[in-house]
């Protein structure tokens, strides 16, 4: 299981909701992702607060995987990095993507987890 500290609490109670967060900083108002203590621009620490992504974004790389990581773990999958529309890039699977392109638009789905929570994942649009 993921696990959530203080920092990043906010941000798996909102994928309980099917909402993707993205940190934005109380000094400079760099939005960033994944949620940290620090900002990458300004080097503040926070608390910081957070906004609600739109949920699309850009496929800018990817690669597919034939070798699982763990034996649990179902292959092929797409791993990509998307970047989106808010500026923030997230390491993330593609979902539902026969034939994966970089510059292609994608959108917000979800992978649950056992607890309740969830993944942000993409397909395209």
């Amino acid at each position: 299981m993921i696990p959530e500290d203080e920092v990043t609490a906010p941000w798996w109670a909102a994928t309980r909701e099917r909402r993707l967060l993205l940190q934005r900083c109380d000094g400079c108002g760099t939005v960033q992702h994944p949620p940290r203590a620090l900002c990458t621009t300004c080097g503040l620490l926070g608390p910081h607060g957070f906004v609600e992504a739109s949920g699309h974004g850009t496929v800018d790389a990817f690669t597919v995987v034939h070798r699982a990581p763990a034996p649990e773990v179902a292959v092929p999958f797409t791993l990509a990095r998307v970047r989106l529309d808010e500026g923030p890039i997230l390491l993330t699977h593609l979902v539902g993507v026969a034939v994966p392109r970089c510059d292609v638009p994608v959108h917000l789905a979800w992978e649950p987890l056992p607890d309740g929570r969830a993944l942000p994942v993409f397909s395209q649009e």
